[in-house]
C-alpha cells in the first residue's frame, strides 16, 4: 500500500484580487490524495472549511493524542469506512479572522473564491467533477459556510455536512455585543482602528477576542461602502441598542431564515447532515434544532444528530460526517 499525500497548492484567486482589506489573493491550499492513489482513476472530493480565525492547513496540525485530518482520513479509508477520496483544505481567512465564506464588499468575494477553487481542483486533479460527487463540510463558521454554499449553489456542491454551524444569530452573536461595547467604551474609535489595522498585535496586548469577532462578523453581514470603516455595526456604539435596519441585514444571512428562500435548492441536495453538541458554549444547539425543525416542516430530507460535548475539540465528529458523505457518494 502506498501512503497518502498532502500537496500544498499556491492558488492565485482572481476572485480575491484587490479585496478591500488588502488580504493576499494567493492562498495556500492543502490537497489530500488517498492511500494507493492512482493517476487516471477519478475520485469524489470533499472541501473542508475551517472555523473562524483558522486556515485550512490548520487541519494538518501535529498534536499529541489527536489525529490530524490526514491521519483520520487514512484510518477511515484503509479500514473501508470511507471510500477513497480527495480532500481540499481552502484558506478563506481575512485580516479580521474570517470571511464566513460569503461575498462582502467590506472583505472580498469569498463565496466566489471557493467556487473558483473547485474549478481549479477539477482541472488539476482526477476528480469526479459533478455536484453529486462534490461535498462541502465544515465546523462552526466553516459549518455555516458549508450549509450556505450548498444551499446557494447546489449545482456545485451536491452534499453538505456541518458541525456546530453558526445559526440563530439572536443567540450566537448577540451575547457577544456587550463584550465589544466594553472594548469600545475603553478604547474608542482609535482603539477600533488599531484593532482593524493589526488584530494580531491587539490580541497579544490583551484585546478581547470577541471584540475582534464582532468586528469581523459586521464586515461580513452588514457591509456599507459609504461607511468610514466599510461596514456598520448592528447596534448603537454608545447605548448598545440594536439598530433594526442593520440587524435585519444580519438576519437575512442567518441559515434559519434562509431556508424559505432556498427551499428547492435544499430539496435537491443529495445529503444534508448536521449536528451540534448539547453543551455547546456558543448556544448553537438551539439554532440547530430550529434548522432541523424547519427542514422537517418542509419535508426536506436531512439527518440531524446531537452529541454530549461542547463547541471545541470535536474532531472526532468528522468520523461521523465523512462516513455519511462517503455513503451518499455511493459506489
Amino acid at each position: 500500500m502506498t501512503d497518502s499525500q498532502i500537496i500544498i497548492e499556491k492558488f492565485n484567486s482572481k476572485a480575491l484580487e484587490g479585496n478591500p482589506l488588502g488580504d493576499p489573493a494567493v492562498r495556500r491550499v492543502g490537497v489530500y490524495l488517498p492511500p494507493d492513489y492512482v493517476e487516471g482513476e477519478r475520485y469524489p472530493v470533499v472541501y473542508l472549511l475551517t472555523a473562524y480565525a483558522a486556515r485550512g492547513l490548520k487541519l494538518l496540525k501535529d498534536d499529541l493524542w489527536t489525529e490530524n485530518i490526514q491521519e483520520r482520513l487514512d484510518r477511515l479509508i484503509t479500514s473501508g469506512a470511507v471510500r477513497p477520496l480527495i480532500a481540499v483544505l481552502p484558506d478563506a481567512s481575512t485580516r479580521l479572522g474570517g470571511s464566513q465564506y460569503l461575498n462582502s464588499p467590506a472583505t472580498g468575494n469569498y463565496e466566489d473564491h471557493i467556487l473558483e477553487l473547485t474549478g481549479y481542483i477539477d482541472d488539476q486533479y482526477p476528480t469526479l467533477a459533478a455536484s453529486s460527487q462534490r461535498a462541502v463540510l465544515g465546523h462552526s463558521s466553516g459549518g455555516y459556510g458549508a450549509l450556505r454554499l450548498a444551499m446557494r449553489r447546489p449545482e456545485v456542491f451536491g452534499l453538505t455536512a456541518a458541525h456546530s454551524a453558526d445559526m440563530q444569530f439572536e443567540m450566537v452573536y448577540r451575547p457577544d455585543f456587550p463584550k465589544f461595547l466594553r472594548y469600545y467604551d475603553r478604547f474608542g474609535v482609535d482603539g477600533l482602528r488599531k484593532l482593524i489595522a493589526d488584530p494580531g498585535e491587539m490580541l497579544r496586548q490583551g484585546t478581547s477576542f470577541y471584540a475582534l469577532a464582532v468586528t469581523a462578523m459586521s464586515s461580513c453581514y452588514s457591509p456599507n461602502p459609504n461607511s468610514e470603516l466599510g461596514f456598520d455595526f448592528p447596534f448603537d456604539l454608545y447605548t448598545g441598542e440594536i439598530l433594526p435596519g442593520i440587524w435585519q441585514q444580519w438576519l437575512e444571512n442567518d441559515l434559519i431564515h434562509m431556508v424559505k428562500e432556498y427551499t428547492e435548492n435544499l430539496r435537491s441536495l443529495k445529503l444534508i447532515f448536521f449536528d451540534c453538541g448539547t453543551r455547546d458554549e456558543e448556544n448553537l444547539l438551539y439554532g440547530a434544532r430550529i434548522f432541523d425543525r424547519r427542514l422537517e416542516e418542509l419535508g426536506i430530507a436531512h439527518h440531524y444528530e446531537e452529541f454530549d460535548w461542547g463547541h471545541r475539540d470535536i474532531e472526532f465528529r468528522y468520523d461521523v460526517s465523512l462516513k455519511a458523505i462517503s455513503n451518499a457518494f455511493g459506489g
